[in-house]
């Protein structure tokens, strides 16, 4: 773990092993944090918190700015970490590290752009000063499928805010949370303004850090179940919080759209990260008139991925997460088809212990079949067709999650009756990616709270005070 500045075991000497999805090997042991260990990460936060916070700006963004060429530099360093640890190709990992790196890059821009006003109030008796200051200690908790962004998109806009934080990355993929702990320590972050605790025990070692009257914020991405959970802990302290939750993307083909665009933005929105990220594409809503054709030629785009270990120059596709997780996913599509979803591209799952799945293809799944509500998390596609526009957007919002959709049409008064109507954060039109570190990343209904990335991201960490001064002082 990195508490206070330094490097040290569990108080416990238990550790967590970290295995390579593509082998189940074991590649690395780190420590194995509990109760005891939570307190000590955020007495380390809590002391770090007034020296940093009154640090200038122009300080903190100079910290982020080195950090942000320290991972660059050794972006190859990060990119075989992501894939040893995560699974990905090694092509997507080094994409990975250069969007990790933009949000450094981003940050230390924002750092100095933190306003406040100064205003003759209505009856000019006072004047309204009002100022941005640090929300305090924050929790940070990431998930596995973006080892490194996940952390950057929180950590920059904490530290741009003059915030200190607890990083609690995923139990599966701690190595790049610790390799990005000491590139801060090398760039001359003081000690204490981020630690990172590691631990298979992640309930009890959050709801401690939670429950502590110290902490005044939690910024959370992973499953809508618990960041559920996570909100009713965060209550009783009324905390701050942040949360980028599951997504379930509708991708909308309407009958004017560039098919052969569409299945170009298919697969990317797709298979990107294997389909293990919030923002893929869940349920492709295509228009009667060319659902053939673009069925045709998205089964032939899946049938020509080549899976195998992500460090295997060949890999399109790497492994899943673990083998629970393509368990889950084999799972879905099999439940589907039992509803009578027709299988195009069907999945060749491998034995037991075994995390690689082959892309699958469903048509005309039935909207009773659970993977039409569930957040799939795997390469398997699933076409749900219709006749009109109404139609159509309507199943693209009938479902509880609401993080991004994607729209294709060369219509532009139908992508903006789209964008207008899509009951989601983010929309892409005509494309099948959204994330960029300048934008504002986040959802509605039951996928989130808040925004990261862009500059509304550093107002996540910031708390506004106002005073009312007498104008005849």
């Amino acid at each position: 773990m990195f508490v206070g500045g330094e490097w040290r075991e569990a108080r416990a000497n238990a550790s967590l092993p970290v295995l390579n999805p593509a082998t189940g090997e074991v590649i690395a042991t780190v420590a194995d944090a509990d109760v005891e260990d939570a307190t000590d990460v955020l007495d380390a936060a809590t002391a770090a918190f007034p020296h940093w916070s009154a640090t200038s700006p122009r300080r903190r963004a100079a910290l982020l700015h080195e950090a942000f060429m320290a991972v660059r530099d050794r972006a190859e360093e990060f990119a075989t970490l992501i894939t040893m640890e995560m699974g990905k190709p090694l092509a997507e990992s080094r994409a990975e590290v250069n969007y990790a790196a933009d949000f450094l890059r981003w940050y230390s821009e924002e750092a100095v752009r933190i306003t406040g006003t100064f205003r003759t109030a209505p009856d000019g008796s006072s004047r309204h000063l009002t100022l941005s200051q640090p929300v305090g200690p924050c929790l940070l908790v990431t998930p596995w499928n973006f080892p490194l962004a996940m952390i950057t998109r929180k950590v920059a806009p904490a530290l741009a805010a003059g915030c200190t934080v607890i990083l609690k990355p995923a139990e599966e993929t701690p190595l790049s949370a610790l390799k990005f702990a000491h590139v801060l320590a090398e760039a001359g972050l003081p000690a204490g303004v981020v630690n990172v605790l590691n631990t298979g025990r992640p309930g009890p070692v959050v709801e401690a850090i939670l429950r502590d009257p110290r902490m005044r914020k939690l910024s959370f991405t992973g499953s809508t179940e618990v960041g559920r959970r996570l909100l009713t802990l965060a209550a009783p302290g009324v905390l701050r919080t942040s949360m980028e939750l599951g997504g379930n993307a509708p991708f909308i083909v309407f009958r004017d759209a560039d098919v052969d665009a569409a299945i170009e933005g298919a697969v990317a929105a797709k298979l990107r990260n294997g389909g293990q990220s919030c923002v893929a594409a869940n349920r492709f809503i295509v228009a009667d008139s060319i659902a053939s054709e673009f069925i045709d030629g998205l089964a032939e785009r899946l049938r020509a991925q080549i899976v195998g270990p992500g460090d295997d120059p060949r890999s399109t596709l790497g492994p899943l997460i673990n083998e629970r997780q393509r368990d889950r996913a084999v799972g879905l599509v099999d439940d589907a088809v039992s509803h009578g979803a027709e299988p195009v591209v069907h999945h060749d799952a491998a034995g037991p212990g075994d995390a690689f799945l082959k892309p699958v293809l469903l048509d005309r799944v039935p909207p009773s079949a659970e993977i039409a509500r569930q957040e799939i998390f795997g390469p398997v596609a699933t076409v749900y067709r219709f006749s009109n526009e109404q139609e159509g957007l309507a199943l693209a919002n009938a479902t509880e999650s609401g993080l991004a959709g994607y729209v294709y049409t060369r219509d532009l008064n139908r992508a903006i009756r789209a964008i207008e109507a899509m009951e989601c954060g983010m929309v892409g039109v005509n494309r099948g990616h959204v994330s960029d570190a300048s934008a504002p990343f986040g959802g509605a209904k039951q996928s989130g709270l808040g925004r990261e990335g862009s500059e509304i991201g550093i107002q996540e960490y910031l708390e506004t005070k106002y005073a009312s001064i007498s104008a005849t002082v």
